[in-house]
């Protein structure tokens, strides 16, 4: 293969994946000039791997390095970032029943949303990102995140759970100190909007791009 030609394959192959890949790396690092940074040495990386790509699904490819890409970053210059310990059997029976958490985040405006995400542990963080914006499937994303399918099941159910929490705890602080806050309307046909899927409310918040 020239050059050249690989070029043009590596391009095909994984711009159209530079939103996905700005996404997570903006929802990792928190910070939107580390995101493109983190991207843009992703993108070397895959660069020089490209010719060993062995085929597959391009998009968790390349997801995987910018994932390892910002770790590695994180860990040489935020070590300090708290973490949260993963104890899959504690986490797998996490349901989204009809709780009052689960009503307050239905209502909640995209500014307490953001807030609410920006709180969670990165491996929280991660995982919402990979289900409810990019929409990648459990497989996939237990390709990109390295771990058993089972784990990224229940590690997405405690997810949920603790934007929940955090989104409680937005909206007790807002109301402690006297902020309004907003809700969300009633569809033409009368019926709330649900949130069977965190995916609708954080896209409505314009958390699509990272913001």
């Amino acid at each position: 293969m020239t050059e050249q030609t690989n070029s043009i394959s590596f391009d095909e192959a994984v711009l159209p994946h530079l939103d996905a890949a700005f996404n997570l790396a903006r929802w990792l690092t928190r910070n939107a000039q580390d995101a493109e940074d983190m991207v843009q040495e992703a993108y070397l990386r895959a660069f020089r791997f490209f010719d060993g790509y062995q085929g597959g699904n391009m998009r968790s490819w390349l997801l995987t390095i910018v994932r390892n890409t910002c770790y590695t970053w994180l860990h040489q210059n935020r070590a300090q970032q708290p973490t949260t310990a993963f104890d899959e059997e504690l986490h797998t029976d996490m349901t989204e029943g009809q709780s009052p958490e689960t009503l307050l985040l239905r209502n909640a405006d995209h500014q307490l949303l953001h807030q609410a995400l920006e709180e969670l542990p990165s491996v929280f963080r991660e995982v919402l990102v990979l289900s409810e914006l990019e929409e990648l499937s459990y497989k996939e994303i237990a390709d990109v995140l390295g771990v058993p399918l089972g784990t990224v099941m229940s590690r997405l159910a405690r997810a949920r759970h603790k934007l929940r929490e955090s989104v409680t705890r937005c909206l007790s602080s807002r109301q402690a100190s006297g902020h309004p806050i907003a809700m969300t309307t009633e569809a033409s046909d009368g019926t709330h909007e649900t949130h069977s899927r965190s995916k609708t409310a954080l896209q409505k918040g314009g958390f699509a791009n990272g913001y």
